[in-house]
């Protein structure tokens, strides 16, 4: 029998251990990072008012967007939160965004929670919400991690892609804000990418 080299088996072992986790990062990261763009799928839903939008929504200007859903516990509030003090921060010079909700859970989140919801934080930030299929359109067409994970009691909770949008008046992802980003930085890259000369 021919002896074992210990540094291959070493080797081995390792590359079976990691594979796996390094897929996992892999297939997490393909999941939280949205498309570029342009956004070229068609929909048709309705803002927290009641209001028909389309697709022509992200050809409005530019835009913060985030998706995500009332229920959430943590995530969702505090993102919107700081989204509103971004807002206030940049003054008449943030006057051109907008500020856009996207429901990943339609099914509960109705115009009217909808409403209820953004309002409570912020007068500029629109909620958008319809049908299923139709929300499904805007998800996928972005490519945003959306799933429905079991609870207890029937309930359930939502897996989310957590990063901000950036958009510009051109349809196009410019860049993406982390969750939790400091808020100087996120000023200055939404100033840098939104806001520069010739980009409104």
């Amino acid at each position: 029998m021919t002896p074992r080299n210990p540094v291959l088996l070493i080797g081995v072992l390792f590359a079976a251990v990691m594979l796996p986790i390094l897929v996992g990062i892999m297939v997490w990261v393909e999941m939280d990072t949205p498309a570029s763009g342009p956004f070229d799928a068609t929909f048709s839903l309705v803002d927290d008012r009641g209001r028909h939008v389309d697709q022509s929504l992200f050809k409005k200007g530019p835009a913060l967007v985030y998706f995500g859903y009332t229920h959430c516990p943590e995530v969702c509030p505090t993102t919107l939160v700081d989204v509103a003090g971004w807002l206030k921060a940049l003054g008449p010079r943030g006057a051109p965004l907008h500020a856009y909700f996207f429901s990943i859970d339609p099914q509960r989140d109705t115009p009217d929670v909808m409403h209820a919801y953004v309002t409570a934080i912020s007068d500029r930030i629109t909620g958008v919400t319809g049908k299923p299929e139709e929300m499904k359109k805007v998800v996928d067409g972005w490519m945003i991690h959306a799933a429905k994970l079991p609870g207890e009691g029937g309930e359930y909770h939502m897996s989310h892609t957590t990063s901000i949008l950036l958009v510009g008046a051109d349809g196009r992802l410019k860049a993406l804000l982390p969750y939790e980003v400091d808020q100087q930085e996120a000023l200055d890259i939404i100033r840098a990418t939104l806001l520069k000369p010739g980009t409104v």
